[in-house]
């Protein structure tokens, strides 16, 4: 565990920032499963028809995401080992669901290379949260 108190608070402000993503994470969930796929195809008729078309498992894969990276950045803040394990999940998950996103629709094909850069942040992050957790466990921060 950190030695200073000055260790822990700025160990702490990281798992923090993980916690402030993965809430918005798990609305953005929330917003596209309750989304009214008739209404969104007036705006965006291929988002819809993606959505509409998504497997259950993308989905499920999806929930599994955000939950898991949640409950791993509380762990985070409660200094608690099972962070690596639900940061793990996460990442598995997130992996998961953008294959179906990029793999087995043409949204690359519609819309191009430029949608993948927000995918890519967000496996970035889910990356950076299961690391921030190996590297606590590993100087035994964790318990």
């Amino acid at each position: 565990m950190a030695s200073n108190p000055n260790d822990v608070a700025v160990a702490r402000w990281p798992a923090i920032l993980f916690l402030l993503w993965t809430l918005m994470g798990c609305a953005a969930f929330i917003m596209q499963s309750m989304q009214d796929v008739a209404e969104l195809a007036k705006t965006d008729p291929y988002q819809a028809q993606i959505w509409s078309a998504m497997p259950i498992w993308a989905w499920f894969s999806y929930a599994i995401a955000v939950i898991a990276g949640t409950l791993g950045a509380v762990a985070l803040l409660l200094r608690r080992r099972v962070a690596v394990i639900l940061s793990l999940l996460c990442v598995i998950a997130v992996l998961v669901q953008f294959y179906y996103t990029f793999f087995m629709t043409d949204l690359l094909a519609m819309r191009g290379f430029s949608t993948l850069i927000f995918p890519l942040v967000i496996i970035a992050l889910a990356l950076a949260q299961l690391f921030y957790a190996r590297a606590l466990n590993n100087r035994g921060a964790l318990r």
